[in-house]
């Protein structure tokens, strides 16, 4: 295996290893199924809001499932092509190696978990709460590594600033506080 693996991309790496086969399997049932495949447990407190909050018909409810089959399969297919590229090593050693597609796919993630969570607060689900909530901690734990790992690069890529003693000709030894 490669040395210049980061912690980002191991960490989105296991991340796309869940949500690929999990959430391709939750859509594919509410494709087949839009009714059944959104009272599933997956995705039970959205058909509950839905229909407690929202009062939405039967078309609008398959609407909804099928958007919601939609939304998942994009996230599925951000994740897909970071492992692409994260996998390609030329592309890995040169770019950013997929963390465009990494932040996309824990950006869609992370909300629709999010909405997933607190709809599931608001009508009393505490199983698809704590789903939707450990998805969610796994998405926002993924983005602060992202962030903070790529902090220094930022930071390293600023122009440094000239010391005042430097620019006004005083000697290197000198502190500025010495100054007259």
């Amino acid at each position: 295996m490669s040395n210049n693996w980061r912690i980002s991309s191991f960490n989105g790496a296991l991340l796309a290893a869940y949500f690929i086969p999990v959430w391709t399997i939750i859509a594919f049932s509410i494709m087949v199924s839009p009714i059944h495949g959104l009272y599933e447990r997956p995705s039970v407190s959205i058909a509950l809001y839905a229909n407690d909050y929202l009062h939405l018909g039967k078309m609008a409810t398959v609407r909804l499932a099928w958007l919601l089959a939609l939304a998942r399969i994009t996230v599925v297919a951000f994740f897909a092509v970071f492992l692409a590229l994260a996998a390609f090593s030329p592309l890995r050693k040169t770019s950013s190696g997929g963390d465009e597609a990494l932040a996309v796919a824990l950006c869609l993630g992370s909300v629709l978990s999010f909405a997933s969570m607190m709809m599931a607060s608001k009508v009393g689900e505490i199983e698809a709460l704590r789903m939707h909530a450990a998805e969610l901690l796994m998405l926002l734990g993924t983005a602060i590594v992202m962030l903070f790992e790529t902090a220094p690069k930022r930071a390293a890529a600023l122009p440094a600033a000239k010391a005042p003693a430097a620019e006004a000709g005083a000697p290197a030894g000198e502190l500025s506080l010495q100054q007259p």
